[in-house]
């Protein structure tokens, strides 16, 4: 019986994921992956900061670099056969949405989960002190709005200020668009979830659940090396910056992972993870200039996200939703048997 793509009876509905790690295939995932990212991201390692454009190129390069999950994914499946051909899309999460009403409803909520659980980590920064809110003046993102204008020539700078709307409606605004946002920047989460939650994290599943949550998070975070390490995130340049990178990933990535898991399909994880990066700059938009805040506290991905989540992990933890998990393939074809009494009935495969 084949690891991969065992052929089961009539009665037996499911498919499971690989019975034990394919280490070679997860080796090379990583090695091409993390390859990818840093050659992609090395322009902006040889420009200097200052220079024009520069921001605008880092962008770009960062949304390109979320697809090397993809590619990894792509070459370890069409190389290595990892997974075999038959139940893939099944495997990876990607289809069918199986059970629909399960996967529907958890895509629908990560939606809006990241943003609850981002404005409960600012709660609990300010709550410790991290962060001094300013909900009347928002004069912290007054200032950021400042230092853009601060680029333009004065007449520009003066036309744009004169354009916008009061600065609680444009706050407003920004809140409301942050759904809207998640649903965009979804389409280079995939890029990164397909790797993640779709291959990664299956094909570590047999180590058991806790394991695969842990290391692929891990993983995750480590892989953002080669922005972290420019400044990105947390505005610093040594390794504390990764090393606070790979807490932030392993404390979405369970939550991220749990969905995955709990639903069978990698669409929770990615809506959700678009969903985050709509909203993980709040705090920027409610906190007071005049105070400054380490974002290696105030972020959801720092400290105070951590708290959120760790109190979230450990509610599912404590009613039994780690435990519940559809198998990660559906029917697959087998052949027919005089004694199955189904005339030869095939089920295919969700290719």
């Amino acid at each position: 019986m084949s690891k991969q793509n065992s052929i089961q009876h009539a009665g037996s509905p499911e498919v499971s994921a690989p019975a034990r790690v394919p280490w070679a295939a997860v080796a090379t995932f990583i090695a091409i992956s993390f390859g990818l990212a840093w050659v992609i991201a090395l322009p902006v390692w040889l420009i200097d900061k200052d220079r024009p454009g520069y921001q605008v190129l880092f962008t770009v390069l960062a949304s390109v670099m979320m697809f090397t999950p993809a590619i990894a994914t792509l070459v370890v499946m069409l190389l290595l056969k990892v997974p075999m051909r038959g139940n893939r899309l099944r495997l990876l999460g990607v289809w069918p949405l199986r059970p629909a009403k399960r996967v529907v409803w958890f895509t629908v909520a990560a939606v809006v989960a990241p943003l609850l659980l981002t404005l409960a980590s600012l709660g609990v920064a300010a709550a410790f002190g991290w962060l001094t809110l300013d909900l009347v003046h928002f004069s912290g993102f007054q200032q950021t709005l400042d230092g853009q204008f601060a680029t333009l020539d004065p007449a520009t700078a003066e036309a744009a200020k004169a354009s916008l709307p009061p600065l609680g409606l444009l706050v407003g605004l920004q809140l409301l668009a942050i759904p809207f946002g998640a649903v965009f920047n979804s389409i280079f989460a995939f890029g990164e979830e397909i790797g993640w939650r779709g291959w990664l994290l299956p094909a570590l599943r047999p180590l058991g659940t806790w394991p695969a949550l842990l290391l692929s998070g891990v993983i995750w975070g480590l892989w953002h090396a080669p922005l972290i390490l420019l400044g990105y995130n947390f505005n610093r340049t040594d390794f504390s910056g990764v090393l606070l990178m790979v807490g932030g990933c392993v404390a979405w990535g369970v939550l991220f992972g749990w969905a995955r898991l709990r639903t069978g399909s990698v669409w929770p994880a990615v809506v959700g993870h678009g969903a985050l990066n709509a909203s993980a700059g709040l705090f920027l938009v409610v906190g007071a200039a005049e105070a400054p805040f380490d974002p290696a506290l105030v972020s959801p991905l720092g400290v105070a996200g951590w708290i959120v989540l760790a109190a979230v992990t450990l509610t599912l933890a404590l009613t039994g939703q780690f435990k519940r998990q559809p198998q990660l393939a559906g029917p697959v074809l087998r052949p027919a048997s005089p004694n199955s009494g189904q005339n030869g009935t095939v089920q295919g495969p969700a290719h």
